[in-house]
C-alpha cells in the first residue's frame, strides 16, 4: 500500500497562520464569556458531529466498496467542507470579540 505525503508540498507552514494584532485591552462581561462558551460547546458538537459521518462513511466504504462508493466519497467532501466552515465562522466570532485582526 502506497502511503502520500502531502506536507512536501506545503513551502512554509507558518504562512498557513497569519499574525494577528489586538486594539488593545479588551474586556468582556460574563454574558460575553458565556456567550463565547456556549458558541464555541455548539461547534465543538458540530465538528464532532461532521466527523462521526466522515468515519461512519469510511467504514461504509471498507465494509462494502462496491456499493455506492461515489455517494460516499462526496459525503466525506462534504462533510470535510461543513466542518471547516464550522470552525472558521467560530473563529471569526472569536477573533471580533477580542479586537483580533489579521495583520
Amino acid at each position: 500500500m502506497k502511503v502520500a505525503c502531502f506536507r512536501a508540498g506545503f513551502r512554509d507552514d507558518l504562512s498557513m497562520f497569519p499574525s494577528y494584532k489586538t486594539n488593545g485591552p479588551v474586556t468582556l462581561s460574563e454574558e460575553q464569556i458565556l456567550a463565547l462558551h456556549r458558541q464555541l460547546r455548539d461547534m465543538r458538537h458540530d465538528v464532532n458531529g461532521r466527523l462521526a459521518n466522515i468515519t461512519a462513511a469510511a467504514e461504509l466504504i471498507r465494509m462494502r466498496p462496491d456499493q455506492s462508493r461515489a455517494e460516499r466519497l462526496q459525503m466525506l467532501l462534504d462533510e470535510s467542507f461543513k466542518a471547516k466552515d464550522i470552525i472558521a465562522q467560530y473563529s471569526q466570532v472569536f477573533e471580533t470579540a477580542f479586537g483580533l485582526r489579521r495583520m
